[in-house]
C-alpha cells in the first residue's frame, strides 16, 4: 500500500514540493501512539518518532489521518516526523482539560458515521450531540442505524431519528443479515470514520465493510445494552471498494468544542426560525415576538428539540470560555459581582445582627 491508496492527490503532491526540496517524503498516520506513529509512505509501511515540538501551540501533534512529512530513517537513525501537514478536517471533542484546546479523534476525514444501535432505546439528543460533532469537523455526516434484526419496527425508528437529523442521510443496516450494506457502501466516499458509543456495533459493521474480521468484536451486557471497549487506539485500514475505514474505540462522553456551525446545521430548522425573531439576540426563552417558541406553542417543533439545542448550546459556550480567558471572565462576572454584593451587605453598619 502507498500514501495514493490511502488518499494523497495531487493537491497535496504540489503542496508538499517544498518538503521535498528538504529531503522528506509523505505519509499518513494508521495508527498513533505516544511518541510513535505507523505511517505508510511510499515505500511502504514505516514506524516513525515524532519530535517534540518546540512551540506546543504551533506544531500539530500527528493524529490517526493526518498526513504528515516524514525523514526517512538512514543507517544511523530512525524514521521521524517532522511535521503534520495542514488538515483539511477534523472531528474534534472537548476534554475535561481547564486549558484543553480540544482533542483530535481523527483527521482529514471526508465521511462521519454515526452508529445507532436499533437495540437499545434510541437517544435523539446522542445523535444530536453527535451530528453537531460531524458538521463541524467539515467532514459530511450519515447515520448508520445497526442492528436491525432486533428492531420490531425500522421505518418508524428511521422516520424517527430522521427528524432529529436534517439534511443527514439515515440508513438501516444490519451487519448479521447484510440489510442495507450495499446502501452503505454506496454512500460512504474517501475516508470514512465511525462514531459511536460502545455496544453501538461499529466494530462489527467495520467488519461487514471490510470483508474480513479485522477489528474485534465484543459482547453487549444485556442489563443497559453497554458494550466493551474492543477497539483500542484508532485505526487507518483500506477498504475493499476503495477508501479507507478509520474505527474508534466508543466514546462514553463527547463534549462539543467550538461548535457554533455544526449546531447551527444540526438543529437547522432552529436556526432558520431565529431568522424571524423580533429581536437578533432572542433567546428563545420568554422574549415576544420569538419565532422558536412560537413554533412550539403550534406544534412545528418540539419542546424536547428545543431544550436539547439550548443545552448543547450552554455546553459549547462553556467548552469556549475554558480557553477563552476573556469570555470566561465575562461569565464569571455576574457571580463575582452576587459575591461582592454580599460581602458589602455583610459589612454594612445597618445590617440587623
Amino acid at each position: 500500500m502507498t500514501p495514493a491508496d490511502y488518499g494523497w492527490d495531487e493537491e497535496r503532491d504540489h503542496s508538499f514540493t517544498r518538503f521535498r526540496a528538504d529531503g522528506l517524503v509523505p505519509g499518513r498516520v494508521v495508527r498513533a501512539e505516544r511518541g510513535l506513529c505507523e505511517v505508510v509512505a511510499e515505500a511502504g509501511p514505516v514506524r516513525a518518532a515524532v519530535l517534540p515540538p518546540p512551540d506546543a501551540e504551533e506544531r500539530l501533534t500527528p493524529c490517526t489521518g493526518d498526513w504528515v512529512a516524514l525523514r526517512p530513517a538512514t543507517t544511523a537513525a530512525s524514521a521521524t516526523v517532522v511535521e503534520v501537514l495542514e488538515r483539511r478536517t477534523a472531528v474534534v471533542r472537548s476534554t475535561a482539560s481547564r486549558t484543553s484546546h480540544g482533542q483530535v479523534l481523527a483527521a482529514n476525514v471526508d465521511t462521519v458515521a454515526v452508529a445507532v444501535s436499533l437495540a437499545d432505546p434510541v437517544s435523539h439528543g446522542r445523535i444530536e450531540r453527535m451530528l453537531a460533532l460531524a458538521w463541524e469537523s467539515g467532514a459530511t455526516p450519515v447515520v448508520v442505524l445497526t442492528k436491525a434484526d432486533r428492531c420490531a419496527d425500522t421505518q418508524r425508528a428511521a422516520a424517527e431519528v430522521s427528524e432529529v437529523a436534517p439534511g443527514v442521510e439515515v440508513l438501516v443496516t444490519s451487519a448479521a443479515t447484510g440489510e442495507g450494506m450495499d446502501a452503505l457502501v454506496a454512500v460512504l466516499s474517501g475516508t470514512v470514520v465511525l462514531l459511536g458509543p460502545s455496544g453501538a456495533g461499529k466494530s462489527t459493521l467495520g467488519n461487514r465493510l471490510l470483508g474480513e474480521n479485522r477489528l474485534a468484536t465484543g459482547a453487549v451486557r444485556e442489563s443497559d445494552g453497554k458494550g466493551r471497549h474492543t477497539t483500542a487506539w484508532r485505526e487507518l485500514l483500506p477498504l475493499p471498494h476503495g477508501g479507507v475505514l478509520l474505527d474508534t474505540p466508543g466514546l462514553r462522553g463527547v463534549g462539543l468544542h467550538e461548535a457554533d456551525e455544526g449546531l447551527d446545521q444540526t438543529f437547522a430548522e432552529i436556526t432558520e426560525l431565529a431568522g424571524d425573531c423580533r429581536f437578533a439576540d432572542c433567546a428563545h426563552t420568554t422574549e415576544p415576538g420569538c419565532a422558536v417558541l412560537a413554533a412550539v406553542e403550534s406544534g412545528h417543533l418540539t419542546q424536547r428539540r428545543l431544550d436539547s439545542y439550548r443545552r448543547l448550546l450552554r455546553e459549547n459556550a462553556y467548552a469556549a470560555s475554558r480557553t477563552d480567558a476573556r469570555l470566561r471572565a465575562e461569565q464569571e462576572r455576574p457571580k463575582k459581582d452576587i459575591a461582592r454584593l454580599r460581602r458589602a451587605i455583610n459589612r454594612s453598619p445597618h445590617r440587623k445582627a
